[in-house]
């Protein structure tokens, strides 16, 4: 197995941020986002990452791109090493396949999260309040059932540490009524042509995240797109209301990992095993196979 890329050093070109997964240099008006291989659960980076990973998030943010192309602007310029500026041609290795170049933004500082089935911190929250975030369902629900419509639950934006779930009267507050709510209908039509292609490729989509910048007042989709590190994927052939839930191509592995070792989710992290790097490539690698219908080497 190749090693993972934890860290790029691109010494020419200013480092406009370090994210959890993201090395983004600052070009002026433009960003190069590279995808790194490093993997964070419970909002902390883990020591070790998962070879290919970035490639695989890349690569599957264009395909998604290219899909809602119709639906929603996206914020990419090429992903194309050759129409990078020259002083990044002697970085190629480094950013082939796990790089794109993209219009700076303003950020819209709202994590705008659609869930379409009731699982994981949704299904959780309805347990103990027969809501998901502060909105009501009906009773009688079963973990991973499908919700009658897709629920906008937004989130606080955190770089760092842990992104909270807001009201959407808390959204209005922040971003004003007009803005708020076209970040909510933009979602769920978002969500649901995404959920439609993959349903077609034999996936259901339970739940995603999307996040939005602002250029000359227009709404675009920026930073990644539906993969596994932002949505949660099963097998539709797998799937049944109320049994055992199939398994799930995202971080929910490594996160039972983690909880089977008793993590206190705080950092310093614990390496991930051998085997825990391996099933997780295979994941997100399927995941990527499954929806694009074709290979993808790494």
């Amino acid at each position: 197995m190749k090693d993972a890329l934890l860290e790029t050093r691109i010494d020419d070109v200013p480092l406009f941020r370090r994210g959890k997964v993201r090395d983004i240099y600052d070009l002026g008006e433009q960003l190069l986002m590279v995808a790194t291989d490093r993997i964070s659960a419970y909002d902390v980076i883990m020591p070790n990452g998962i070879p290919g990973k970035g490639i695989v998030l890349t690569q599957m943010s264009l395909l998604w791109f290219e899909q809602l192309k119709d639906v929603v602007k996206n914020h990419l310029v090429s992903a194309q090493v050759s129409d990078y500026p020259k002083m990044l041609t002697p970085h190629y290795d480094t950013l082939h396949r796990r790089s794109m170049l993209v219009w700076k933004m303003e950020p819209v500082e709202v994590e705008c999260v659609v869930r379409g089935y009731l699982a994981g911190s949704g299904w959780k929250d309805y347990q103990k309040t027969g809501a998901v975030c502060g909105i009501a369902l009906s009773g009688g629900l079963r973990e991973g059932e499908r919700l009658e419509e897709p629920l906008f639950t937004p989130a606080t934006k955190a770089h760092t540490g842990h992104d909270e779930n807001i009201s959407f009267s808390e959204v209005e507050r922040l971003l004003g009524a007009e803005l708020a709510e076209r970040l909510r209908s933009l979602s769920i039509e978002i969500y649901r042509h995404a959920a439609d292609y993959a349903s077609s490729r034999g996936f259901i989509l339970v739940d995603t995240k999307f996040e939005f910048g602002m250029r000359d007042g227009e709404l675009f989709l920026i930073d990644e797109a539906l993969t596994p590190d932002s949505s949660r994927f099963w097998r539709a052939e797998e799937y049944r209301p109320g049994a055992a839930l199939p398994q799930s191509f995202d971080k929910q592995y490594v996160r039972n990992y983690l909880d089977s070792i008793a993590f206190n989710r705080k950092p310093p992290a614990p390496m991930l095993s051998d085997e825990v790097v391996k099933n997780t490539q295979r994941l997100y690698l399927d995941a990527y196979e499954q929806l694009a219908g074709e290979p993808l080497s790494l």
